[in-house]
Parts: structure tokens; sequence; C-alpha cells
């Protein structure tokens, strides 16, 4: 393995948790999945989020970085890759785009003292998909809590990705086009990703994989 820490991002609905699962099964490797599903502020932030967004940014924050320290720490020396479904600069990303001013203020200061104790991913991959190919993976899966997510606010937290990878430094990311890829239903697709993640070698900085026209060539 070239790779021993890569964490699979997206936004919300493009399918990370389902590929990070079917990374680590395929290759014996530690997989490290978001907690999201008991924070008792998230259904609360989707129905009112500006009463809310302060409580969810700052509880996720702290989950995640408690998750993400404890399971690096103890790893199995029997895998040999660890996968995950987030990572903690997700952190700021959505603060960034739910928070007002002062509140993002604080919220950063506090993201800078936690953030340099945590290992960066060897490769970061995005996977990315447009605001309305989101809402439909958002609709299909019937989350009760999701149904208000609007394109606009996909859209934002999309920008508020992009914004931030050209920020890091030592970091490779890698920005999948997933809107004409089902990794899911077809195997090839999948097969390409898992070639593209394990055989290929990138550059530090942003980089750019899988064009409409990039997926036909390589059926040829």
């Amino acid at each position: 393995m070239n790779y021993k820490f890569i964490v699979i991002e997206g936004n919300i609905g493009a399918g990370k948790t389902t590929l990070a699962k079917m990374l680590a099964d395929k290759y014996n490797g530690r997989l490290i999945l978001e907690q999201f599903a008991d924070n008792p502020f998230l259904p609360k932030f989707y129905e009112d989020p500006e009463k809310y967004s302060f409580q969810l940014e700052l509880s996720f924050m702290v989950d995640r970085f408690h998750q993400f320290n404890n399971s690096l720490i103890n790893l199995d020396l029997f895998q040999q890759i660890t996968i995950a479904d987030y990572h903690l600069m997700k952190s700021l990303i959505f603060a960034q785009t739910t928070l007002k001013e002062e509140e993002y203020k604080l919220y950063r200061k506090i993201f800078n003292i936690l953030y340099p104790n945590l290992p960066k991913p060897d490769l970061y991959i995005y996977l990315y998909s447009t605001p309305e190919r989101l809402i439909k993976n958002i609709a299909k899966r019937g989350r009760e809590y999701e149904k208000n997510i609007s394109a606009d606010y996909l859209g934002k937290i999309q920008k508020s990705y992009f914004e931030f990878f050209k920020t890091q430094e030592g970091i490779k990311f890698v920005i999948v086009d997933t809107n004409h890829i089902d990794f899911v239903e077809n195997q090839d697709h999948l097969i390409q990703i898992e070639k593209t993640i394990f055989e290929k070698d990138f550059k530090i900085g942003i980089n750019h994989v899988f064009s409409q026209d990039e997926i036909v060539n390589q059926k040829r």
C-alpha cells in the first residue's frame, strides 16, 4: 500500500460512507465512520439553523476530535490501511457556512488548537457531485431530518470545501467527479475508483480525475 491513512470525503449525500465501507472491506482496512446519528442537535439544526448552528458545529468538532484521536492512537497492527469517511477539517468547512461571523471567529480559535494534534491523511479523496444530484441522493436514502436541505446550502458547502483545499499545504487532494459514475450499482465504476486511489501517483495539492470522456475511454 502506498498510503496508510486515506480520507473519503464529500458533500451531504455524496456516497462517502458507502465507498469508505467498500474499500475498507475489500482491503481489510481499519474503518473510521463519523458518528453523526447520535448528535441531538442535528435534527434541531435542520429545523432552526440560526438557533442551533453553534451548538451543532461545536459538538461535532469535539466528537470528531475524540473519535479520531482514539482511533488513530489504537491502530491495529494487522491492518495496513485506515480509511475514514471524514476528517476534522470538515468541521471548519461546515462552520464557515453555517455560523455567524463572531461565532465563527471563536469556533476557529478552538479548531486551531485541536487540528494540529491530528495526523494528516496521506490521501484525501473528495467525491464531487452537483447539488442537484446530491438532492436526489439525499431523497433516496430518506432521512426525515434531511428533507429540507436545499441545493443552495449544498452549493455553499461545496464552495467552502474547495476554498479550504487551497489553503492547506502538504496534502494530496483528489477531487473525483462522480456525476457520471455509480460505484454502488456499477462494478466497473468501482474498479476505476479503486485503481485511481491505489495505482495513480498524485502531486501534493489539488488533483482532478474522472470526466465523462475519461470514463468512456477507460471502458474501451
